[in-house]
């Protein structure tokens, strides 16, 4: 296939297909699940790449679009507490505290479009047009222009899958998966031929398939299993659709580009980890069943939110820590030590403790969490502050990963890539 021959120079296309891991599509596109993505890997690089940290899409994609960290464009998680308060939020795109990738573009003049980006709702303006991806709620807040919204109604365009049913009903799963992608292809149809300089096209039913059936893809006798491999190969020609438009257009792949915004595996055990800090010593609560973080013990020293961000319960950062902060570096050290001996079955289960202090950069770093526990693979890490139990499971079947992520590109762009460096390397096409 003529891939490298004489091309328009400034035309970037990205694919996103979320949280798809690097060791899932070297086994696809091996087993000819995938015969057209592995075309583009035989001409090109496909690299392992390391996500957010948190490896959560909220951040990741964040991540992605800003070519920075949380410490910088100040989202640290699916939730947050609001201002001097234990109530929960969820940070949208107004909560965003840098620009994007594509606001650099407007500012060279350069239109972009961009669909089912996660973490752009609400949706704002851009030179161009923006359909927000999850967690966007409303259709009409999804939309930049918005006179766009009768146009994707038209076509049944659907935000996302109602995970909840899906998590329950697989037939349900099923339905929707296969028609959010093909709202996705009708709407990568309807926008092609408008005028772009930068086209992004992320599917995010890959993640939630993996969620509810990870185990699909393992197990070759699971009654999903074909299912799961026909979905893929779907995937595939979804691929090849977008990769030939684009080649079409410039002359071919420099400029394309595919990605995920972090990992996966199947989950071996829960892992809860304000169970462990109570158990520890570290957390208590004002009763037995607490409602919520509201109920905190003004004497605790330290507390998780998901998926595996612990805080130091710092006077001063929230509305009942009573920790000093000249006390807050030693509690750190010490959690940071002990949680590293946590083991199931005689096998140890953290990966790694990362001190946020030290991997974000930029003025917000205060307003994030101070440690992340990075699990083993199949250890699933989560914030819930009903469980007694360290240990236990769900029916959810698969989890994320922070180490393997895809980036797949026309050229090497080294061993040691993390998803924030992406938007350089899509930057570069423009100078």
């Amino acid at each position: 296939m003529p891939f490298f021959i004489k091309r328009k120079k400034g035309k970037v296309c990205v694919i996103g297909l979320d949280g798809v891991p690097y060791p899932l599509i070297r086994d696809l596109v091996d087993k000819d699940v995938l015969p057209y993505l592995g075309t583009l890997i035989e001409s090109g690089h496909l690299h392992q790449m390391k996500a957010s940290l948190p490896e959560i899409s909220s951040v990741s994609w964040t991540d992605f679009m800003t070519g920075t960290n949380s410490g910088t464009h100040g989202i640290f998680g699916f939730t947050d507490f609001k201002e001097n308060s234990y109530d929960m939020r969820f940070p949208n795109y107004n909560d965003l505290k840098t620009k994007t990738f594509w606001d650099d573009l407007a500012a060279k003049k350069k239109n972009s479009i961009v669909i089912n980006q996660p973490s752009t709702y609400p949706a704002r303006r851009i030179n161009g047009i923006l359909i927000s991806g999850f967690v966007a709620l409303e259709l009409s807040k999804a939309v930049y222009p918005l006179s766009l919204k009768s146009k994707l109604e038209n076509i049944g365009y659907q935000i996302d899958i109602d995970t909840m049913k899906a998590r329950e009903d697989h037939d349900f799963l099923w339905n929707e998966l296969s028609s959010t992608l093909e709202g996705r292809v009708k709407a990568f149809d309807l926008f092609w031929k408008e005028k772009w300089d930068y086209f992004e096209l992320v599917i995010t039913g890959t993640d939630r398939l993996m969620h509810f059936l990870w185990n699909a893809y393992e197990d070759k006798n699971h009654p999903h299993h074909q299912k799961f491999l026909d979905y893929y190969t779907e995937i595939d020609k979804v691929i090849e659709r977008v990769s030939k438009a684009f080649i079409k257009e410039t002359g071919g792949v420099e400029g394309l580009y595919l990605l995920s915004d972090h990992g996966f595996t199947g989950i071996k055990q829960e892992v809860y980890l304000n169970a462990w800090l109570q158990q520890k010593g570290y957390l208590s609560f004002k009763s037995q069943e607490p409602k919520n973080m509201g109920d905190i013990s003004p004497d605790s020293a330290a507390f998780a939110m998901d998926p595996n961000r612990i805080y130091i319960h710092v006077e001063g950062k929230f509305p009942s820590g009573t920790v000093k902060s000249t006390e807050k570096d030693k509690i750190k050290e010490e959690i940071a030590s002990n949680i590293k001996q946590l083991n199931h079955d005689g096998k140890k289960i953290v990966h790694k403790v990362f001190d946020c202090s030290k991997i974000y950069s930029g003025p917000w770093i205060s307003k994030g969490p101070d440690l992340i526990v990075v699990a083993e693979h199949g250890y699933d890490m989560k914030g819930s502050i009903k469980k007694k139990e360290v240990f236990g499971r769900s029916n959810l079947k698969g989890m994320h990963t922070w180490d393997d992520a895809f980036f797949l590109a026309s050229k090497n762009h080294g061993d040691d890539l993390s998803i924030s460096q992406i938007a350089d390397i899509i930057m570069e096409n423009f100078k």
